[in-house]
Parts: C-alpha cells; sequence; structure tokens
C-alpha cells in the first residue's frame, strides 16, 4: 500500500536545520516588536486594560485566522508560503513604522486619540501573519524529516521557540528601556528584512501539488475539510480536545504568573528570575530533540500533562521565591514534550495533502482556550478568591496546606489548577479513544522498504522526482 506521506529527500535534515534557524530569527524579529509594543505603551500609560486587551486581541486573532492558514499550507508549496507570510509581514511592520514617525511617539501613546489603536492593529496584522508559518513549518516537518527522527525535530522546534521567548523576553526590554519604540522598530524590521532575503535562498524539495475536486469545491477556509481529516483518523479529535482543555487550565498560570512573581519580588528581579526560568524551555526542546518521545508519543503527551499538573500545584505551596523559579523551570521544561507529541502524532497519521488543515483546526481551539481561561480568571482571583484568602478565615482555613503570606489567594488557584490537570490527564488515559489514537500511531509507521521509494506526487498515484523551489 503506498503512504500517504512523502518520503524525506536525502538532504532533508539539512534543509530543516536552515529552515529552523531562519523561522527562529523570523519568530524572534516579530516577537521583539510585539513584546516591545506591549512594554513600551504600559509605560507610557500605565494601562493595564489597553496590555491585557493587545494580549487577548492576538490570540483570538490567531484563533481566527488558523482554519484559513492551514488551508493556504495545503494548497500552495510550503517555501511560497512561507515567503508570502514572511514578506507581507514585513510590509506591515514598514507600513506601522511610518506611521509611528510620522505622527510621532506621544501621540501613538495617547489612548485618546486613534493612532495607538491603529498602530496596535496593524502592528497586530503584521504578527498574525508570521503566524502562517507556524502552521508551514509543522507540515515542512513532515516532508523533510524521516518518520523516526520527527519527534526529534519537533522537539528542537520547541527549543528554538523556547530560544525565542527568552531572547524577546530580555531584549525587548532592554531596547524599550534604553532606546525607545522607534529604534525598537529598526532592529525588529531589519532582522525580518535578513530572514526574508535568507529564506529566499533556501531550496526546499517538495512534491507536485496535485488539486482533488474536492479541494476545487471548497472555500479558502476549508472547515469541512479540516474537521474530516481530523475525524478520518480515530482518537485524533481526542488528541486536539485534550490539548484544548489542558491550555484552558494553562491560561490560569497565563494570567496570574506576573502579578505572582510581582508580589514577590521586584519588576527588575522578576524578569531576570523569569528569563533564566525560560531556560527550562529549551532544555527541555534540547532533550526531546535528543531523545524523541518514545514508541507513544500520546501516552508520554498525558504524562507530561500530569507532571505538569503536579508542579503547578507545589510550587507556590510556600510563599519561597526560589520555589517559584524553580517550579517555573521545570515547568516550561515539559512544555515541548506535550506540543511536540501532538505534532509527531498529526504528521504520522494525516494524510500530507491534509496537514495544513488539521494544524490550522488544531490551532484554533488551542489558541482561543488560554485566553479565555486568562480573561475569566481575572475577576474571580481579584474580586473573590485573593479577598477571601486575605480575611482570617480564610487564612485559618488553608494555612496547613499554603502557609501564610500576600498571595495566598493566586496559590490556592494554582493548586486547583494543577489538580484539574492531574485529573484531566490520567483519565484520558482510561479513555477509549486514547486507546484508538494510539493503535492508530503505531499502525501508521511506514514500513522500512519506504525510505527506498520515490516520493510519489501528492494526490497522484504516480511516482514524481522532487521538485525544487
Amino acid at each position: 500500500m503506498t503512504s500517504s506521506q512523502p518520503v524525506a529527500p536525502p538532504h532533508g535534515m539539512r534543509t530543516f536545520a536552515g529552515l529552523l534557524v531562519n523561522t527562529g530569527v523570523a519568530n524572534i524579529s516579530t516577537m521583539f516588536m510585539w513584546f516591545g509594543l506591549t512594554f513600551w505603551i504600559y509605560l507610557e500609560t500605565r494601562n493595564v486594560l489597553a496590555t491585557a486587551l493587545i494580549g487577548a486581541a492576538l490570540m483570538l486573532f490567531i484563533a481566527m485566522s488558523s482554519m484559513f492558514f492551514g488551508t493556504l499550507v495545503d494548497r500552495f508549496r510550503k517555501k511560497k508560503v512561507m515567503v508570502w507570510g514572511t514578506g507581507i509581514a514585513l510590509v506591515v511592520f514598514v507600513a506601522d513604522a511610518m506611521l509611528f514617525f510620522s505622527v510621532g511617539a506621544d501621540a501613538v501613546a495617547d489612548l485618546s486619540l486613534p493612532w495607538f489603536w491603529i498602530f496596535a492593529i496593524v502592528m497586530l496584522a503584521g504578527a498574525v501573519v508570521e503566524q502562517l508559518r507556524g502552521i508551514a513549518m509543522s507540515t515542512s516537518v513532515t516532508l523533510l524529516v524521516p518518520d523516526e527522527k520527527r519527534a526529534n525535530a519537533n522537539g528542537m522546534v520547541g527549543a528554538v521557540d523556547g530560544v525565542s521567548m527568552l531572547v524577546t523576553s530580555v531584549f525587548s526590554g532592554l531596547a524599550i528601556g534604553f532606546l525607545g519604540m522607534g529604534w525598537t522598530l529598526v532592529i525588529g524590521i531589519a532582522a525580518v528584512s535578513i530572514a526574508f532575503l535568507h529564506l529566499l535562498t533556501l531550496r526546499i524539495p517538495e512534491p507536485e501539488i496535485v488539486h482533488t475536486e474536492a479541494d476545487a469545491a471548497t472555500g479558502w477556509v476549508d472547515i469541512r475539510g479540516g474537521w474530516k481529516a481530523v475525524r478520518s483518523a480515530d482518537g485524533l479529535l481526542f488528541l486536539i480536545f485534550f490539548t484544548m482543555l489542558n491550555n484552558l487550565i494553562g491560561g490560569l498560570y497565563m494570567a496570574l504568573m506576573d502579578p505572582y512573581g510581582l508580589d514577590l519580588m521586584s519588576v527588575q528581579a522578576w524578569g531576570i528570575w523569569f528569563a533564566v526560568g525560560s531556560t527550562g524551555f529549551v532544555v527541555g526542546g534540547a532533550v526531546i530533540g535528543k531523545l524523541g518521545l518514545g514508541r507513544n508519543p500520546t501516552r508520554t503527551m498525558l504524562l507530561v500533562a500530569a507532571a505538569m499538573g503536579a508542579l503547578g500545584a507545589v510550587f507556590t505551596l510556600r510563599e519561597w521565591a526560589w520555589l517559584y523559579v524553580l517550579g517555573i523551570w521545570a515547568y516550561m521544561a515539559l512544555i515541548p514534550a506535550v506540543e511536540a507529541a501532538e505534532q509527531t502524532v498529526i504528521q504520522r497519521v494525516v494524510p500530507y495533502r491534509q496537514q495544513g488543515r488539521v494544524f490550522g483546526f488544531a490551532r484554533t481551539f488551542e489558541a482561543a482556550a488560554a485566553p479565555v481561561t486568562s480573561l475569566l480568571i481575572g475577576p474571580i482571583a481579584e474580586f473573590f478568591v485573593i479577598p477571601y484568602m486575605r480575611t482570617d478565615a480564610g487564612q485559618q482555613q488553608w494555612e496547613w496546606l499554603l502557609g501564610t503570606g500576600h498571595s495566598r489567594g493566586i496559590a490556592l488557584i494554582f493548586v486547583v489548577g494543577g489538580i484539574a490537570a492531574i485529573v484531566l490527564a490520567l483519565g484520558a488515559m482510561l479513555m477509549p479513544q486514547y486507546r484508538a489514537i494510539s493503535r492508530r500511531y503505531e499502525e501508521s509507521a511506514p514500513p522500512p522498504s519506504e525510505e527506498a521509494e520515490v516520493t510519489p506526487a501528492i494526490g497522484s498515484p504516480h511516482p514524481l522526482t522532487h521538485d525544487e523551489t
């Protein structure tokens, strides 16, 4: 039986390495400007609502655009999609910089004028378009990396994401503090330009993309195609649904991690120690890149998710800064395993010509999950849990578990969220859908002899040689 997946080209890993470096530079550049915008507007206005809105808007627009991006990835060659995404983002960032310098920093920072909202929305558009590369990168792993090495490759992608987060969290603050928003834009645009020019030099071998009648009948947002592709793989919907629920719980930490850290230490110290904790993301991705995810990535994902819940439940049991930083480091070290596991399963069980839509379908729900929880838990924490835990009754009831301190309300939310994550992960291992996706993954493994075959054209029964773009 002919596999629905392409066979990795002879020098696929070398091409993947070049593409990974390019994606890292593009991600760092985009996040550098976006983090800079968030830092700058808060320092200029001290308005928490403004920063919260632009942060939530980014995740919302990613969720809204992911199905469209996934359809594009399936219908066009991956390099073309990446070039389009990076090129359009570059043009948008340049236009935003021109607006900033023509209007002036003081006018842009005035929330009573429309310029800030125009500036933020245009920046948002560039950041969202750049997300197109993420879906294209996930499918490129299927294209370029042999099946047995894909878990390792996904771990490398996670390590690069960790480096991006670490670098931008530090250097965006330094750039805004010492150079201002204007020079931050100039540096970010220059870096995006370098990534764009380097991307043009990369040669990505990809088989001919043959469009089926079903593709021609669908629109540019192929929700039905994504849904059918997900449903065609037994248990895959369960995997995506679990990740969405896990992200809902993760939204608790996204909303409250910074306030808890700022209660423990100064803003300068918190920035430094959060960067230290973020190195766990890099280490975790590197470990997956070296060791992989084992024979059953879904089982690995659920066990790791349970371990993350346990960490989330214990790293604030006492108001000790060292315990919190150590817990953040360990928590972030486990995140790449969860993300790499889902990608590795999709890359094997979903036909290559449909993977963009499936990744877009998954990202639609997963990207929307954490902001929803983040927006909900903020008022609950602020108006109910935190005030209760500062009363004598609350302190007496929970002192045996949480000790004493100023931030015991946030700690209680972390404990409840951690326990919920453990129950969710271990409960998922008892469901028949878990066994179904595990079985489907094992049965979809390519036979050893397939590595010697010539890559067939996607959607065509006839073998063709690779086209290079």
